[in-house]
């Protein structure tokens, strides 16, 4: 199952799409080269992994076609095609319950919310 297929209890998924939830923590990816990207991203999920953070809002940058480039010939919109991938093959892939899209007030289409599994006791 893809990691944005999967799904949350109802009261989950209507509270993130009302922009109810307030994400635990944020990492802010864009304008980041992809490496650079990669990086930030798997740190900051195991830093959200380490405090106990259920909602790391994942900022990314709006989705863009893949032929649209910036005024210096660069590719836009690189990191948002790549963050799924990132995160269904990430050491932290198996922690992670699912990928919703932000409500407007966390970014909107820039954004999106990467909902961690609550951590198993034991």
């Amino acid at each position: 199952m893809l990691l944005a297929e999967r799904t949350l209890d109802g009261s989950w998924d209507k509270r993130l799409a009302r922009g109810l939830v307030a994400p635990d923590a944020e990492v802010d990816l864009h304008g980041l080269g992809l490496d650079r990207a990669h990086d930030r991203l798997m740190a900051s999920l195991a830093q959200a992994r380490a405090t106990g953070a259920r909602v790391l809002l994942v900022i990314a940058g709006k989705p863009r076609p893949h032929d649209e480039h910036d005024q210096r010939g660069n590719r836009r919109g690189a990191i948002r095609a790549k963050l799924i991938d990132w995160l269904a093959a990430g050491a932290h892939a198996s922690v992670i319950a699912a990928i919703r899209p932000a409500h407007l007030r966390h970014g909107g289409a820039g954004a999106v919310y990467v909902v961690l599994r609550r951590p198993s006791r034991g």
